[in-house]
């Protein structure tokens, strides 16, 4: 049977309308919050080089000196204002931050918020990043699939001892552990690789398909993962898969949120769990949030 998808709203990144301003971001936060949503997304970049022109899906959107908020950070505020929704990043480039740190910085929020927080994790794909923190791009696949294996170690509370090629930790102490055992449920982004099947099957809870994935390749992803899970012991059901809608126009010619709105069952039905409307895509300035907000609402409502 399928089941209703959540509606997750990604907030504005890389703009100055509202995307430079964690006070903003924490009112649409309550906004999203007000018209029935599930939850708020946040993209993450830690800095932008000059070749933004070697973006892997086409072209970037954004130019080098657009402004990027810490996520975690932001997510931090925006759980202070909030009661109900869910704190999602998508994705955080997890090897930009040194793994016992980002455990302790994620516990900290997921408690703060009353257990609230779901992380998309990724790569990465800008060299600049890597090389301004001392790290090897090439490395960064190892460095993801051993930072959240350090994490998850640490977050099963008491003395964690782990060993990777590239973190070690023994016998160390880190509170506060996050509200659910074992930490919040972690979505790998990307292509399904055997690597990262691997993630997913033994780390994680989730899948965010790559961008531009077809609903064909969504729909078999989804079922190769679950012969996965299950082969592994776990249950396929509980398989988190987040997607964007598809953009769908309306008359005008423009991003329409109720057109693409009619779509969302479409995902839910090749067993998408979370479905992600971006504000910026169909409120492009500020003056069209207050009607973006309007529609969601009454589309949830009704559904």
């Amino acid at each position: 049977m399928t089941t209703r998808p959540r509606i997750l709203v990604s907030l504005p990144v890389g703009t100055h309308d509202a995307g430079d301003d964690p006070r903003a971001q924490m009112e649409l936060a309550k906004r999203v919050e007000g018209a029935g949503a599930d939850g708020v997304v946040l993209a993450d970049h830690v800095v932008l080089g000059k070749h933004v022109d070697r973006y892997p899906w086409g072209t970037f959107p954004f130019p080098s000196d657009s402004p990027w908020l810490e996520p975690l950070t932001v997510l931090t505020a925006i759980a202070s204002v909030t009661e109900r929704i869910k704190l999602t990043t998508g994705i955080l480039i997890v090897p930009l931050r040194p793994a016992a740190l980002l455990a302790k910085t994620v516990a900290t929020l997921d408690v703060l918020s009353g257990g609230r927080v779901e992380l998309g994790v990724g790569t990465g794909w800008q060299e600049e990043e890597f090389t301004a923190e001392g790290l090897d791009p090439a490395q960064r696949g190892q460095l993801l699939t051993d930072y959240v294996g350090a994490c998850r170690a640490l977050w099963r509370g008491g003395a964690a001892t782990f060993s990777s090629p590239t973190v070690t930790l023994e016998d160390v102490w880190s509170h506060p552990t996050p509200v659910r055992a074992g930490g919040p449920p972690i979505l790998f982004s990307g292509t399904l690789t055997r690597r990262n099947v691997d993630r997913i099957v033994r780390l994680g809870d989730g899948w965010i398909p790559i961008m531009g994935e077809s609903p064909e390749g969504i729909s078999s992803g989804i079922a190769m993962l679950g012969d996965e899970l299950r082969g592994a012991g776990r249950d396929p059901a509980s398989l988190i898969v987040r997607a964007p809608a598809a953009i769908r126009k309306g008359p005008d010619g423009k991003p329409s949120l109720g057109a693409t709105f009619d779509g969302v069952g479409a995902l839910g039905e090749l067993g998408v769990t979370d479905v992600n409307l971006n504000l910026t895509v169909f409120a492009r300035s500020a003056d069209a949030v207050p009607a973006y907000f309007d529609e969601l609402e009454r589309r949830i409502t009704s559904w």
